[in-house]
């Protein structure tokens, strides 16, 4: 597409989703999980072909020397297909939120007044590498009535687009308007600034991707963003913790997935444990490839692990390196998590009841964990079928996005005829 085309192409795109939407407010929560339930279906009968797609991005992709980590959250799998396919189901079951009303309060003059949940309106959502975005997002704009529109990265362009055919024929199967959801059919980087400053149209933008995208975004975006610019999460070892589920949970919290947003990237052991835990864990995540770099303490315990620098406390690596810090007390902990935490997801391994209150009550994070690893962060894994992104906003929504975090309210009230004196 010219420059002018991919404009207009977004313009035109946004006409249709805002029009979707409104037709989206008559929606009935049967036809939303007809719609769901036809695209569960429709994916497991596409699963060869969806792979076969897949694996031309892949391709192209290793072809362009792109990052292992963003060439795995590419790749689609079976088990990602019947992710996908199980998300989809779980979402069509769950009680529909719109035309909900919350607690009524009746006045003194016999007024009624509630909120009632209602969509956003037009979501654009703009994310890198993984196609089962698309899936979770159309899912749960749907569910939510909303329109959304989706702009995909440019090395998953072909997976995107068949991903988004297929929920098309869900909405088609359900008597819904398929323009209620919307796959942007260009990888021109122009078609990202229209439409983050298409404020006639779209309602909210949520960017899902590495933090080059969302640091351009935040500085171009006129449209409203629910968004987070690092995961760099913390897990605290306290000296009451069992150290064979410290173990476990700091080396899942790490070698899960590398490049997942909850990857734990800072360890934090309190000194009275940390001779004891430190060589153990040691041997474990070296063994699997992950390069330690510690403090001074941290490198007089492991004399294989690199001495650390500021830098290190701050970054998100995404990769098989770790940072780990010996830390005096359960106020020395917090206090590193405040200073160089991004606000994502943090979690402490203890068996002091007090001690994990104080952490969770005082590690100012959007998910904060006892006794569990950091992968966790994720909207499927918290029962929200799926999420849409992790926020690490004050507003409007905050850690996983899923259904709730989609909608907003309006107030009703409702009387019999009172006037105001």
């Amino acid at each position: 597409m010219t420059t002018l085309n991919v404009e207009a192409h977004i313009k035109q795109l946004g006409e249709q989703a805002k029009q979707a939407a409104r037709a989206m407010l008559k929606a009935t929560g049967e036809q939303k999980a007809l719609a769901l339930r036809s695209m569960a279906e429709g994916i497991l009968a596409a699963r060869d072909e969806i792979k076969q797609v897949n694996a031309k991005d892949v391709a192209l992709a290793t072809a362009q020397n792109l990052e292992a980590p963003l060439i795995d959250r590419l790749s689609i799998t079976d088990k990602t297909i019947d992710q996908m396919a199980q998300g989809l189901r779980q979402i069509a079951l769950m009680p529909d939120p719109i035309g909900s009303l919350g607690p009524t309060s009746v006045r003194p003059n016999g007024m009624h007044v509630s909120q009632m949940r209602v969509p956003l309106g037009v979501i654009g959502i703009i994310y890198e590498s993984r196609p089962n975005v698309t899936i979770d997002a159309a899912a749960l704009c749907l569910k939510s009535g909303n329109a959304c529109i989706l702009r995909g990265g440019s090395e998953a362009f072909h997976s995107n687009v068949r991903l988004g055919q297929i929920v098309s024929a869900g909405l088609a199967s359900a008597g819904l308007s398929q323009q209620a959801v919307q796959v942007v059919q260009t990888t021109d980087r122009a078609a990202v600034g229209h439409l983050v400053t298409l404020t006639d149209y779209i309602d909210v933008i949520v960017p899902r991707g590495g933090k080059s995208l969302i640091s351009r975004l935040a500085k171009e975006a006129t449209v409203p963003m629910i968004k987070h610019l690092d995961g760099n999460c913390h897990v605290y070892v306290d000296q009451g913790a069992d150290l064979v589920m410290a173990e476990n949970i700091v080396f899942n919290a790490k070698t899960y997935r590398y490049g997942v947003c909850g990857a734990m990237e800072t360890l934090l052991v309190h000194k009275d444990i940390a001779t004891q835990f430190l060589p153990v864990i040691a041997q474990r995540l070296q063994a699997h490839g992950v390069e330690l770099r510690g403090c001074p303490e941290t490198t007089k315990i492991i004399i294989t692990a690199n001495p650390a620098s500021e830098d290190d406390w701050a970054t998100e690596y995404l990769g098989p390196t770790l940072a780990i810090k010996v830390v005096s007390k359960l106020d020395e902990a917090i206090a590193h998590i405040t200073l160089w935490g991004s606000g994502h997801t943090d979690s402490i391994v203890t068996q002091d009841i007090d001690t994990a209150e104080r952490f969770q009550r005082e590690v100012d994070s959007s998910s904060v964990y006892v006794n569990l690893p950091t992968c966790f962060a994720d909207g499927f894994e918290y029962g929200l079928g799926a999420e849409i992104g992790i926020s690490t906003n004050r507003l409007h929504a905050r850690g996983p996005v899923g259904l709730e975090g989609l909608t907003t309210y309006k107030w009703v009230l409702r009387g019999h005829g009172q006037i105001r004196g």
